[in-house]
């Protein structure tokens, strides 16, 4: 190109020819434009030519101004596609020209379009996310966006022989380029690529900044409103959409959840809406049917922390799953439990690995310990409220950003968690009048939540996922086995607690407190069946509700053993952490460990210093405020 003397507009440009890539077809071919073409082959009548993997053709000798040898260059123009789909070009003439180089323009296909798509060649853009070998091919699963559509995961498997690796320069995060033929596999549908390619420079940063939109579009939870009017839950909404939108895009970028919930009734309430909310979303996202069963997995604690046991448990699992399936780690949600300063060691452990925690609790929680180390803290204690919000509240409103769908069918859960919990939340009417409009009366509300405790202890470490959600009624299938589940198992709970209560109550030492609070104290661990149900959280809450129901409150219950105490109380602020720091500061040596809410909790001690450390506890309880509008809480086996 060249420009006047005099600075003039007046230029001379060079005319540009076109340089196709190598994946360029026929479709990126335009008449009478020039491309640059190299010889590869040589014949009597002519020269062959390539213009990229797929663009081939003849440029016949009358067409040639000259001669050629095969790897000679040329510029040539399409001259005809014939009906069997040979083509022939004509040389251009041309001395001086620039080069543009041309990217083959793909109509990259969505997700959720290979249904529709069985049989036929497909393109896919997206992120490997999942690489696993089978006996057979190797199955890469790919985040795959196209325009405007959702982004979604698609298996497309590559075979390189039985049980080899295929393509063994890809690796998990990489951007490709797939080309294969839609196929359905056990009944899921599948690619079968014929191409992998890796995308670099400016190919991988548009898909890179195009799949980076579509994700956090589609991971933004659904704006819905409460189920009940409440200033409390208000507060956290912020909270819980935040988390709703951290979970929803861990899901689209295929990185597993690892649930964990307290074994009992408000911590089953908290997980198994969110569970199911997650499943559908992961199936709504995966063309792969397994793909929830794989990448969603959720396991009570019975401990009122997530203590190392679990965690370490939990982290093998992960490692394991990780080498044999090619999972990323997955990210942990922690439900009714995980606050605490006794939760960080677990913690620790776990960002060795770079794993993200999340936790939904409603327990008094120590934010300078466990902050640093979660992604997402939603607790009510943290906005100046309280307990009474318990966590099966706020995960059903949280299931309900991931699916508002399933709104009817939960609507009766936020009552039971509350029964469960005893919340006395002044939302708790409403929550209520809500369940009845959905067929519960307080009875059968009632029944629920025993037959969710008497599953926490009979399942021990089993989510009992089915039975749960039966005897909940959240994803079941058949109303009336629930209500005859739920009355069977209520029934036995309670004919065990009325056994538990015969041989405990006449063993309970009642006296009264400085503060006009009635303090009983049951032995539990002498006067009360062992290994068996009733607990001894439950067979303290049995026995506590004997004593209101026969001498009224307020009141405080301790049922203790040789290294453990169960508090609970009605009307009786007790702050069970503060007590707990300061046992530790006043009994060295003595091992206390615990905490809990305002008004219910549990301690542990050696048990050489049991009776200091109940004697201490008594003459913190006898100076604590008295609050008739607090009531108890019953937290299963705590």
């Amino acid at each position: 190109m060249t420009t006047d003397d005099a600075g003039g507009d007046a230029r001379e440009t060079a005319p540009v020819v076109h340089d196709l890539a190598p994946d360029c077809t026929i479709d990126d071919v335009d008449e009478d434009e020039p491309y640059l073409a190299t010889v590869n082959g040589v014949v009597d009548y002519g020269v062959f030519v390539d213009l990229s993997e797929h663009v081939s053709g003849l440029v016949h000798e009358s067409n040639l101004a000259g001669e050629y040898a095969v790897g000679d260059e040329l510029v040539v123009e399409l001259e005809d596609v014939r009906e069997d789909g040979d083509l022939s070009f004509a040389q251009v003439d041309v001395d001086d020209y620039s080069v543009d180089a041309v990217d083959h323009e793909y109509d990259f296909a969505a997700a959720a379009d290979l249904p529709d798509a069985l049989g036929e060649t497909v393109h896919l853009a997206g992120e490997v996310v999942q690489i696993r070998q089978t006996g057979g091919p190797t199955v890469f699963n790919v985040q795959c966006v196209a325009d405007d559509a959702n982004a979604g995961v698609v298996p497309c498997a590559a075979f390189a022989g039985a049980g080899v690796r295929a393509y063994p320069e890809i690796e998990l995060g990489d951007p490709v380029r797939v080309t294969g033929r839609v196929e359905e596999r056990d009944g899921a549908v599948q690619v079968e690529a014929d191409e992998f390619v890796v995308l670099d420079g400016d190919a991988a940063a548009d898909l890179k900044q195009r799949l980076d939109a579509t994700v956090q579009r589609q991971a933004e939870p659904a704006d819905v409103d409460t189920l009940v009017e409440w200033d409390a839950l208000e507060k956290l909404l912020p909270d819980l959409r935040d988390l709703a939108r951290e979970l929803r895009r861990t899901v689209l970028e295929s990185r597993p959840i690892r649930i964990r919930h307290h074994a009992d009734g408000d911590g089953m309430c908290a997980a198994v809406p969110v569970e199911l909310a997650l499943r559908e979303f992961i199936a709504e996202v995966h063309e792969d049917p397994d793909a929830p069963r794989h990448l969603l997995k959720r396991s009570p604690s019975k401990a009122p922390f997530y203590d190392m046991e679990d965690a370490t448990r939990d982290l093998n699992f992960a490692l394991e799953d990780r080498d044999r399936h090619g999972q990323k780690l997955p990210m942990l949600l922690m439900l009714d439990n995980g606050s605490t300063e006794e939760d960080t060691p677990a913690y620790r452990n776990l960002a060795h690995y770079d794993i993200p925690i999340a936790v939904v609790d409603h327990h008094h929680p120590d934010p300078d310990a466990v902050g640093p180390l979660l992604s997402a803290h939603v607790n009510p204690y943290l906005h100046d409220e309280d307990y009474r919000v318990t966590t099966g509240m706020l995960c059903v409103e949280l299931a309900r950003m991931l699916r508002p769908d399933l709104s009817d069918d939960l609507q009766h859960v936020p009552a039971v968690a509350g029964l469960s919990d005893r919340s006395q939340g002044e939302a708790m009417p409403d929550y209520l009048d809500l369940a009845g409009d959905a067929g519960y009366d307080d009875e059968s509300l009632e029944d629920v939540s025993e037959a969710l405790d008497y599953l926490a202890y009979r399942l021990r470490y089993d989510p009992g996922r089915g039975l749960v959600n039966d005897a909940l009624n959240v994803g079941c299938d058949d109303e009336a086995r629930h209500r005859e589940l739920v009355e069977f198992l209520a029934g036995q709970s309670r004919e065990a607690v009325d056994r538990q209560l015969d041989v405990a109550l006449p063993h309970v030492d009642r006296e009264e407190l400085a503060n006009g609070a009635a303090l009983y104290r049951i032995d539990v661990e002498n006067h009360a069946h062992r290994f068996t149900y009733p607990a001894p959280g439950k067979t303290t809450a049995a026995v506590h509700d004997a004593m209101l129901e026969e001498h009224g409150g307020p009141a405080i219950t301790v049922g203790f053993g040789p290294d453990f105490a169960v508090l609970r109380s009605d009307g009786v602020r007790l702050d069970i952490p503060e007590m707990v720091e300061q046992l530790q500061d006043e009994l060295p040596g003595s091992g206390v460990s615990g905490g809990g809410h305002l008004v219910v909790g549990s301690i542990k001690y050696v048990r050489g210093k049991r009776e200091a450390v109940l004697d201490a506890l008594v003459e913190k309880m006898a100076d604590a405020e008295i609050d008739e509008e607090l009531g108890s809480s019953v937290v299963g086996d705590d």
